[in-house]
């Protein structure tokens, strides 16, 4: 099993300790890059591809660890794009 492979299996069960770099790895294999969203962005971040498609979330903090719901958008937005 590829680490992209383990990623996703791993996402798709709805870890509660799925981080954020974990994420960022999963959706590089997909071809996304994160980027903020303006000079005063904060902690939200955008993950885009070549096809202008992309994915919006904030960056959790303190702890790095994202929030079931943020797993969730992220499984739905994944699924509806035939990545998942």
């Amino acid at each position: 099993m590829s680490k992209k492979e383990k990623l996703m299996a791993r996402l798709l069960s709805k870890p509660k300790d799925f981080t954020f770099e974990e994420l960022t790895a999963l959706l590089g294999y997909f071809d996304y890059e994160q980027t903020k969203l303006g000079k005063t962005s904060g902690s939200r971040v955008v993950f885009t591809n070549g096809d202008g498609d992309y994915i919006r979330l904030h960056k959790p903090h303190p702890r790095n660890i994202l929030k079931p719901y943020q797993v969730e958008d992220v499984i739905t937005a994944l699924q509806e794009r035939g990545l998942l």
